[in-house]
């Protein structure tokens, strides 16, 4: 037998293995089929690896041998730090490092803020607690950035691409929260706070002594306040406006809580220079079908039973503008109480209104008196509205609220006021605008993600810097279930319930009919 063309076969299948090697490590690419891309890097991402100008090192320190569900992380992690180096250009590095027992290692990583965890480990079919590291340093000439423990793989891209611009960029720009009217503070949006540290410096701004917004903030956020804004206030953050600064309009037109059940208008004298800048919200409350869920006491005969129903008044809104990379992404907002935005003024203004969320096919608005029980009588009527806009943005040149108008100060004012200087008509510049200030405070978010990205996702783009929106959005919760009529849902309780025993009863009789035909042709042959 001549083996000599199976050798060469052989070498022939060796050397195309060999060279798909060889141009699998020179040309990197996964097969990603994900709906969203969740394993693909992100262009974004791509863009701030392939632009590093000098060495960016990764240490990763991973014990070894962990259980299986903190083995599949540590897998994760180095694929994608695979996909890093890819793009990197020679300047993205990583390196594994496993503390092990080893004294000095373990010293290495708790000097970078690396800590030690407990885990649980099955050996000898005992169940141990044994001592783990779990976590990275990121290092960029003298500075350096951490992730104490990587507990999911579900934000990696984004908590390595936050860290490559956040240590890449020389100066941080500015978010401001303006303060002095109730507002919350930056503890009670710690989460948002959180989100927004990773690119931004976070900085609270006071214009009460009146002087102006400075110059270096690069987003102005209005949230939430409760007390009337001044007439000289209004002025600054108009004239901040004006010059080409951004705002973000976070505000409550009626006041409601859970406990009292009850609701009353909120003046906080801001409708002047939204109206200005053609946008008006609402004093109504949005109700929706699609809602979150609240727990409530209930009579049932002699006891009382705590169940959770549906909240109308709390809107769980994905209704999204799909071609917004603000929001596109994103699953679901859980609103707390929020009003209608009217922008009917925009286009008369020259200026370009978009509406990014919007309510349900079924939803609806309160107005005039505001009594909001979780227990109250709905009817149809209640729910005839479709898409209510509930977030907006507008862009373009914005005429100024004051024009040529007086500010009226009085005796609070401590300051000087230059408005002999005033703008009449601003820069190119953009606002966005949400009748809730609410949803991105950590008590009333109702722990939903996507309210911080959606605050988060904002404030990129009114600072001209929406790339990592991208990759934040992906990693958004759970698609919510779409929302389907009452005869939908009975048809399909009737095709679950009687579609699987009849399949039974069909498949039983057929085999019974086939038996039966096989004992009469073997009756019939005479055996």
């Amino acid at each position: 037998m001549n083996k000599q063309p199976i050798i060469m076969k052989t070498l022939l299948v060796l050397s195309v293995l060999v060279l798909i090697n060889i141009l699998g490590l020179r040309f990197f690419h996964r097969f990603d089929l994900t709906e969203n891309k969740m394993f693909t890097l992100s262009h974004a991402s791509k863009d701030l690896v392939s632009s590093l100008d000098d060495k960016f090192t990764v240490k990763a320190y991973f014990t070894s041998d962990l259980p299986p569900e903190y083995a599949n992380n540590r897998r994760e992690l180095m694929d994608l730090l695979d996909e890093y180096r890819a793009y990197g250009g020679g300047n993205f590095q990583y390196e594994f490092i496993d503390p092990g027992k080893k004294e000095d290692l373990e010293m290495e990583a708790q000097k970078y803020g690396i800590p030690p965890v407990q885990v649980q480990v099955l050996k000898e079919d005992k169940l141990q607690i044994e001592k783990a590291y779990m976590g990275m340093v990121f290092l960029f000439g003298d500075k350096q950035e951490r992730v104490p423990v990587i507990q999911s793989t579900s934000n990696l891209e984004y908590e390595i691409s936050s860290a490559v611009k956040k240590m890449t960029t020389a100066e941080l720009k500015k978010v401001g929260f303006l303060t002095g009217h109730g507002e919350p503070t930056l503890e009670q949006i710690s989460r948002l706070q959180e989100i927004l540290a990773k690119q931004y410096q976070v900085t609270t701004v006071d214009l009460s002594n009146g002087s102006a917004v400075p110059p270096d903030i690069a987003v102005l956020i209005i949230a939430a306040p409760v007390q009337p804004l001044k007439s000289w206030e209004k002025f600054l953050i108009d004239q901040y406006l004006m010059k080409g600064g951004k705002i973000a309009f976070l505000i409550n037109k009626v006041s409601a809580t859970l406990q009292t059940q009850y609701g009353q208008p909120v003046n906080v004298d801001i409708d002047d220079l939204l109206e200005s800048y053609g946008v008006r919200i609402n004093t109504d409350l949005v109700r929706d079908v699609s809602c979150a869920y609240v727990m409530v006491d209930q009579q049932a005969g002699f006891m009382v039973l705590r169940n959770q129903i549906p909240f109308y008044y709390l809107p769980r809104a994905s209704d999204f503008l799909k071609t917004s990379p603000i929001v596109k992404d994103l699953s679901s907002v859980v609103f707390y109480f929020a009003s209608s935005v009217d922008t009917s003024l925009a286009r008369a203004k020259g200026l370009n209104a978009s509406v990014l969320v919007k309510s349900s096919t079924r939803s609806g608005r309160q107005e005039n008196v505001f009594m909001i029980s979780p227990n109250m009588q709905v009817t149809e009527q209640m729910f005839a509205e479709s898409g209510i806009p509930l977030v907006v943005t507008v862009e373009g040149a914005f005429p100024s609220a004051f024009g040529n108008k007086p500010i009226s100060i009085d005796t609070s004012f401590k300051g000087t006021l230059d408005s002999a200087n005033r703008q009449v008509i601003g820069k190119v510049s953009k606002i966005v605008v949400v009748g809730d200030g609410d949803f991105i405070q950590d008590q009333y978010s109702g722990g939903n993600r996507d309210n911080f990205f959606l605050a988060s996702n904002l404030t990129d783009w009114l600072a001209d810097d929406i790339g990592l929106a991208e990759i934040r959005s992906r990693e958004s919760g759970l698609k919510p279930l779409e929302e389907v009529s009452e005869g939908t849902k009975t048809w399909a309780k009737i095709v679950n319930l009687g579609v699987p025993p009849l399949i039974v009863i069909v498949v039983g009789i057929v085999r019974w009919r086939i038996r039966v035909a096989s004992r009469k042709r073997i009756e019939t042959r005479g055996y």
